[in-house]
């Protein structure tokens, strides 16, 4: 597959800049058809779900056999006699699993988008710097340096507002010494933004991108990726990352570079994170 070209965005959207060369070419009547909309949408669901899907069980599977061939026990034993391995080692397996996942997500996606476009894969993704930062320094550096605090009161107060209490009594688990910790932080900061957001901002934007425009690129991404975390506290949690996503989103389009979105993304987590365990 020969590398796309580079495109150009509109002067009314602000300062023409380069962006990555997954921009649709303009479509003549000025608007999309329900059907392609829909199709280009369902593409981007489908391959979000399936990708997570088959990273989570992986990961689940190699973990459990991994850690039970470790400990001497027959992986293939029923639940009915398998051995209580204590809350240490479940803790770990957890923890395992959720490092192994994102580990194969990022690679499943980078091997996705090399597989379809060998020459350009970085640039559908992203990941190049052939084209000029549609950002002036300072001004990335202050929304890098910024957002984290709207980010925490938008946060905070929308679960108070909603009664979901996020964050409540946060505390460190007793059994985690100081390499845990760090590998937790590491994981928050730097390898979950790095898997998520090749995923998100860069194959399922480039998806709806290349054919909706960035308009619906930005938006579509930024609905799913807070849908994505769903919990315990009902919606509360998706309504909180709304200005995160669409934050990452923009990013993603002004720069034409994922970076940004990923250090706003590991910035954003671990000033949450330190917010919510420092002692108040």
């Amino acid at each position: 597959m020969k590398p796309d070209h580079a495109a150009t965005v509109p002067e009314a959207m602000g300062d023409p800049v380069s962006v990555a060369a997954d921009a649709p070419p303009r479509d003549r009547t000025g608007a999309h058809g329900l059907g392609p909309t829909l199709l280009a949408l369902g593409r981007m669901v489908a391959f979000g779900i399936v990708c997570l899907g088959v990273a989570s069980l992986a990961a689940l599977g190699i973990v459990r056999v991994g850690f039970d061939l470790w400990y001497g026990i027959d992986p293939f034993l029923p639940m009915a006699r398998r051995p209580f391995v204590g809350v240490v080692q479940l803790a770990h397996r957890a923890f395992a699993v959720d490092v192994l996942r994102q580990v194969l997500l990022a690679s499943m996606v980078i091997a996705w988008a090399w597989w379809r476009d060998r020459s350009g894969w970085r640039r559908r993704l992203a990941l190049d710097r052939e084209k000029p930062n549609g950002l002036r320094p300072v001004v990335l550096l202050s929304i890098l340096l910024f957002w984290p605090v709207l980010h925490i009161a938008w946060v905070t107060g929308t679960a108070e507002l909603m009664g979901g209490g996020f964050g409540r009594g946060l505390r460190l688990s007793p059994f985690m010494d100081r390499t845990a910790v760090v590998a937790w932080l590491a994981y928050l900061t730097i390898l979950a933004p790095l898997a998520e957001e090749l995923l998100v901002r860069g194959e399922m934007y480039h998806l709806v991108n290349r054919t909706l425009g960035a308009v619906w690129a930005v938006s579509a991404t930024a609905l799913v990726f807070a849908l994505a975390h769903i919990s315990s506290f009902g919606l509360a949690r998706p309504i909180s990352l709304l200005p995160l996503a669409f934050a990452i989103g923009l990013l993603r389009w002004r720069t034409g570079r994922l970076w940004p979105g990923i250090a706003l993304h590991g910035w954003s987590n671990l000033a949450l994170v330190v917010y919510l365990l420092w002692p108040h």
